[in-house]
């Protein structure tokens, strides 16, 4: 459980509903708070049981890039609603919300630069494949080439079996709840942990978590793709091992950035050191885009 440490939202921040054809789906949106938008904007898709309040502590830097930046809840995950179907929570179903919403983004015709985070990264890395968007970079944070690992994999598995029989409560009460009480999280996080995941679909909950936990590797299908890609990830990830995402990006060809002392959430634990990473990442994108057109014309 990815857990913010603080849900004020910074300055040039604010809620929004972005609408596309298969419904509307909460955001936060981060502006510029001086200057104006003048590069590509960026969607970021978070993990299995977070939302967009994971990237509060990034958005303002980010967007202080020159850049519009937005971050959702996936459909049926806190405060976008969701169907009962569990075909609608697979990785491809959810990955083609992220093109819809990519496109919806972008506007104009901009590409836009995706980030996904955990189980966010399997899903983007859906709408990077399948060819109906564009996008100006991916991103892969703290996600790895196929099924999660470790403790994390444990837990999937028990919210998997747990939430169709017990419910979102019982899980609450014997997973989520001692784990924010251990880290001793403050009254208005783990009210808002606790409201949140209550918030979420059961049945997509449950399905996102088989799909995290019996992901095929798609890395040579993505390497397929011409996208400029970053792997990015804690130096002490328990989700994904750091070991298999370096693999990965060696594999993918992509730049590689380990976030010293983050685990495997870095854009709550090190917010800084990551967006700063981001930024040069897809700037550096942009410039590689802007010369390679030049160059052909």
């Amino acid at each position: 459980m990815s857990t913010p440490r603080f849900l004020d939202l910074p300055p040039g921040v604010a809620p929004q509903k972005i609408e596309t054809s298969q419904g509307t789906f909460a955001a936060l949106e981060a502006l510029p708070v001086s200057g104006v938008v003048e590069r590509w904007p960026a969607l970021l898709v978070p993990g299995l049981t977070g939302s967009k309040e994971d990237f509060i502590a990034v958005l303002m830097t980010l967007a202080q890039s020159g850049r519009r930046v937005v971050a959702i809840d996936l459909r049926g995950q806190y405060e976008t609603p969701g169907p009962d179907d569990p075909d609608a929570y697979t990785c491809a179903a959810l990955g083609a919300d992220v093109d819809l919403l990519a496109q919806a983004i972008g506007g104009a015709g901009d590409p836009v630069h995706l980030v996904g985070h955990s189980f966010g990264g399997l899903v983007s890395r859906e709408a990077a494949i399948d060819g109906r968007t564009r996008f100006a970079s991916f991103t892969l944070m703290s996600s790895g080439p196929g099924a999660i690992e470790g403790r994390r994999a444990r837990n999937g598995r028990k919210i998997m079996d747990e939430i169709p029989a017990l419910g979102l409560e019982h899980v609450w009460h014997s997973r989520f709840e001692p784990d924010a009480l251990a880290a001793d999280v403050s009254d208005e996080i783990l009210e808002f942990l606790h409201k949140r995941l209550l918030s979420n679909s059961p049945t997509g909950l449950s399905r996102m978590a088989e799909q995290v936990l019996t992901m095929h590797d798609r890395t040579d299908e993505l390497r397929q793709i011409e996208v400029p890609t970053l792997v990015l990830y804690g130096e002490h990830d328990d989700g994904w091992p750091p070991e298999a995402q370096s693999e990965m990006a060696a594999r993918l060809g992509a730049e590689c950035v380990v976030v010293p002392g983050a685990v495997h959430s870095p854009a709550v634990e090190a917010p800084e050191t990551t967006a700063a990473a981001l930024v040069r990442f897809w700037n550096a994108a942009e410039k590689h885009y802007l010369d390679t057109r030049s160059n052909t014309m």
